[in-house]
């Protein structure tokens, strides 16, 4: 492992006489919001710069989190050197765990409470060992390969400890902004390094690459510390339970929120695992100063008076498993919505989640609950710079080539022509997505093709493979419901039993009798008439059936029967069993289920994906 170097003087790396290239290629955060994920390559070593996940959209059914496609670095996984974390949102940290189990990291650099927060979720991953955590300081200097020096300067966002990052390379300086505002009274006390930012300036930046999400809000964002009197007045005035809803990595809106409600004695209690784990790290690195007994726990909480309790919980963006949606459907275990009680979202709807968050809203104050939400409340800013912001940031650092990143494409639009009005010209600039492969040069900048990109879904059991005939399934699924037939058919080409025929989620007005009494008597009709192409007989006697090419054919003669009768296109799955040898006669009194063991055997692993058939 490489020491950090404490120094402002950064070694010189050595530069090729044959113009080094240095390639920058986001694997996320580029046309949308999350997943934030970057590589950095030169001389054949690859420089990580966090690896984020995003939430899935309404029609991404079962999917829990996606993730960026890593093609590119699992086949290059012999260049990785190491990773850099500029902070702890989980848009930043939240795949590495997953990454981790496709590929090794040597070497994770990240600030105290990001790597406090990524060590948590590695253990529980079962993948702590197949990386190192090293946590960094403001101003550090380390050395990842032969090729970087990275240099971490303190930034200011809405969760503490985060940094800006300073690529020392052989091309020149690159400055990543990471997620960033200028927040000139922070909660915490640390201020941004514009001193550092300005020296770079000076000395010379190649290239910017830097936080577009807020830019098209004309203006400077507001400090987190604005927010502490409007919360203070509402949870002031309110007559019973106040309960605030933020964003768990928030630390520094959590501890405002604790910090109000010892000024008015109210016992806290923490709801929502990801809040109760912030809140422990954040009280063990000291950004959250508290003694212990102003937490209670929720069973004794509620022998208190209601004036007396606050409850801090996740769900601020309607999450389905999140804390305050089971409040609000009442379905949590120990919390329910009392007349009075005083609910207050202490956050905005990132983009995809408007409708989940006003839906809960509106389930709350269907219980008799006044609910506090809404840019006019002041209860919430941003922990991204708007267009202001962003001019401070060009114009300290003063770079020669820039790249718009974090955000969706009008965004990117617009930062391009924030940086065009500070003076940088258009041709040095570029507007990417992701895959894109910029080269940089010390005289140049410009795409050169693309890398694998796209993204990766995971569900309850693991990344999902086969993702595209997964999720057009259950696309189906969801639209249109499900037939299940479950039919036996013996050596004689005859069905041993009756068919087994389910409708589930198909909205129709025919009876599932008469849809079953035409299912069994198609499936006779094509064994009578398609038998003899899938059977034939060698001289020996020995019957020889294509049992999978006759489950096609079967499938296909059932999707036209089901899509002429309801007159739409439910995901139609065909469970066909036949006798397990040659030798066996036709069993009719083996039960559609049975067991190899009963004479009858499906018809093989492979199958049991092909039988789910969408657009019946």
């Amino acid at each position: 492992m490489r020491p950090i170097i404490k120094s402002s003087t950064v070694p010189t790396i050595a530069k090729n006489p044959n113009e080094p290239t240095l390639k920058i290629i986001p694997l996320g955060g580029l046309h949308e919001i999350g997943k934030n994920t970057c590589v950095f390559e030169i001389n054949d070593e690859i420089l990580l710069l966090d690896a984020g996940l995003a939430f899935p959209t309404d029609g991404m059914h079962g999917i829990n989190i996606v993730l960026p496609d890593m093609t590119y670095l699992r086949e290059n996984q012999h260049k990785i050197k190491g990773m850099i974390v500029t902070h702890g949102h989980e848009d930043h940290i939240g795949g590495i765990p997953y990454h981790l189990k496709q590929f090794d990291i040597p070497i994770i650099y990240g600030p105290r409470l990001a790597m406090a927060l990524l060590q948590g979720k590695l253990e529980e991953a079962g993948v702590a060992d197949r990386t190192k955590i090293k946590t960094v300081a403001p101003r550090d200097i380390v050395r990842i390969g032969e090729s970087f020096f990275v240099e971490f300067i303190r930034n200011t966002h809405s969760i503490a400890d985060s940094f800006t990052v300073a690529l020392h390379t052989p091309v020149g300086v690159v400055i990543h902004t990471g997620d960033f505002k200028f927040d000139h009274t922070p909660v915490d006390g640390e201020a941004y390094d514009y001193a550092k930012l300005a020296e770079h300036g000076e000395k010379g930046v190649l290239c910017l690459i830097s936080d577009s999400t807020n830019s098209e809000i004309p203006g400077f964002t507001p400090s987190e510390r604005s927010v502490f009197p409007n919360l203070d007045r509402f949870i002031s005035q309110a007559p019973g339970r106040v309960m605030v809803t933020t964003f768990s990595s928030s630390v520094h809106r959590i501890n405002m929120t604790i910090e109000i409600a010892m000024k008015y004695n109210r016992k806290v209690c923490v709801v929502g695992r990801s809040m109760l784990n912030v809140i422990a790290h954040a009280r063990n690195l000291g950004y959250i100063n508290c003694p212990d007994d102003v937490f209670e726990p929720l069973q004794s909480a509620n022998h208190l008076p209601d004036n007396k309790v606050l409850v801090l919980t996740t769900g601020s963006q309607g999450e389905t498993l999140a804390a305050m949606t089971r409040i609000a459907n009442g379905q949590h275990r120990q919390v329910r919505i009392r007349k009075g009680d005083t609910i207050i979202f202490s956050a905005n709807p990132i983009p995809g989640n408007t409708i989940a968050v006003v839906n809960t809203i509106d389930k709350l104050m269907m219980q008799g609950a006044n609910v506090i939400y809404g840019r006019d409340k002041g209860i919430h800013v941003s922990g991204h710079g708007c267009q202001e912001d962003q001019k401070l940031m060009l114009s300290l650092t003063r770079p020669k080539y820039f790249i718009p990143v974090h955000g969706e494409h009008r965004m990117l639009i617009k930062h391009s022509q924030t940086a065009q009005s500070t003076g940088i010209p258009a041709e040095n600039m570029v507007i990417i997505d992701n895959g894109d492969i910029v080269e940089l040069t010390e005289n140049s900048i410009g795409k050169a093709g693309k890398v694998p990109s796209g993204i990766q879904l995971v569900d309850n059991a693991g990344i999902v493979h086969d993702q595209a005939q997964v999720m057009e399934e259950r696309k189906q699924l969801a639209g249109d419901g499900v037939v299940t037939v479950a039919l036996a058919i013996g050596l004689d080409g005859k069905m041993m039993v009756k068919p087994q025929v389910n409708l589930r989620g198909v909205v129709t007005a025919v009876e599932q009798s008469l849809i079953a009494a035409l299912i069994q008597k198609t499936i006779e009709n094509c064994l009578i008439d398609r038998w003899d192409r899938f059977a034939r007989t060698f001289e020996s006697g020995q019957l020889d059936v294509d049992w999978a090419g006759l489950q096609t054919e079967l499938e296909s003669a059932l999707q036209r029967l089901v899509r002429r009768e309801l007159q739409s296109r439910p995901l139609l799955v065909l469970m066909m069993q036949t006798p397990e040898d040659g030798s066996t006669a036709n069993k009719a009194n083996v039960p559609v289920g049975a067991g190899a063991s009963n004479g009858v055997a499906p018809v093989g692993r492979r199958k049991q994906r092909s039988t789910a058939k969408v657009g019946a």
